[in-house]
């Protein structure tokens, strides 16, 4: 059995999802987009240019995504976040800023705090890209 993180792009991120996938493969390492299948001409869920199944992965773990131009009532939420864990001061703080460059906001900025602020690691930070994804980092003791 294997659990995968499976993104869905919606609403106003409908048609995004190529763009991100540009954007996370080109900041993590150990990263690429793996396959990408389109919708067919009048296939229901989407139109020739949308992603219908994609598969990528960040830093060697794998993901998967799809757009769908249905009138879905829900989008992306910060209750679920990709969790990134480094050693790396340098890594984390590079990976942060371009996530939250143009058009994301920063939710916790990614700072140091005192050992029972939260009591893991020695900084941790959260952000949301400009597509809504929630992202948590940890620099690792």
């Amino acid at each position: 059995m294997k659990t995968t993180t499976f993104l869905t792009f919606v609403g106003d991120q409908c048609g995004k999802a190529q763009e991100a996938l540009d954007l996370y493969t080109s900041i993590f390492p150990n990263s690429e987009i793996k396959s990408i299948v389109k919708y067919d001409e009048g296939e229901a869920g989407g139109t020739p240019e949308l992603i219908k199944y994609g598969v990528f992965t960040l830093n060697g773990t794998e993901y998967m995504v799809s757009e769908s131009n249905y009138n879905h009532p829900w989008s992306f939420t910060p209750g679920v976040s990709l969790f990134v864990e480094s050693d790396s001061e340098t890594e984390i703080q590079k990976v942060f800023e371009r996530l939250v460059s143009n058009g994301g906001q920063i939710m916790v900025p990614l700072d140091s705090y005192e050992a029972g602020d939260y009591g893991f690691g020695k900084k941790f930070g959260w952000c949301e890209d400009k597509y809504g994804i929630s992202w948590q980092f940890l620099l690792s003791d």
